[in-house]
């Protein structure tokens, strides 16, 4: 639980007192997962919001021919969870799964929303989260329909480089929204001129 005080004061200058800590403790729940065991499975709903601790998760949804599409990487310090799904209780269109063995601390609805009007920085944090949330999905949503596939993985290359580094290339074309086979001649393109 220390990791998580320490991940509040990186988004709020708030105390947490001794007392919220223990709050806090009785409301998350640690859980690991093995490299490709599923955190949510595509029809269930999602119970919990989960913050990894160690590891790498990918979350995707699977189309009619059964080609992936990745929506979201997380690493260290990331949250994953379907948040449509968590909020309203409706089965999720997504899959969640572990890419590494993962190391995460969950918490679940009630309590979440319990904790956010009790503790102060929890709900400072989470007005924080959901503002890099809102920030980062209208980024993603520009690069999408402005951008063309190198300038998106320059961008990631730039903005996230431990997905280029921990993900393998099938899923970071995914995530761009382009083939293995383009990403592999831009990959080719970005070494030859250096980038």
């Amino acid at each position: 639980m220390d990791k998580f005080i320490d991940y509040i004061r990186n988004y709020t200058e708030h105390p947490v007192s001794s007392q919220e800590k223990d709050l806090l403790q009785q409301a998350f729940r640690p859980k690991k997962l093995r490299k490709r065991q599923y955190l949510l499975q595509e029809g269930d709903v999602c119970r919990h919001l989960s913050l990894i601790t160690k590891g790498a998760m990918r979350q995707y949804s699977v189309d009619d021919k059964g080609g992936e599409h990745t929506v979201q990487f997380g690493i260290e310090n990331w949250w994953m969870s379907d948040r449509e799904s968590f909020e309203l209780g409706s089965p999720s269109r997504y899959n969640i799964d572990a890419w590494e063995d993962t190391e995460l601390i969950q918490i679940g609805y009630e309590d979440w929303w319990r904790l956010r009007s009790e503790i102060p920085a929890m709900r400072i944090l989470t007005a924080e989260m959901d503002k890099r949330h809102a920030v980062a999905s209208q980024k993603r949503i520009h690069a999408a329909i402005t951008l063309t596939a190198e300038e998106r993985y320059l961008e990631m290359m730039k903005s996230q480089p431990a997905f280029i580094q921990r993900f393998p290339q099938n899923m970071i074309a995914s995530y761009l929204g382009i083939s293995p086979e383009t990403l592999s001649r831009i990959r080719k393109q970005a070494f030859l001129r250096g980038d």
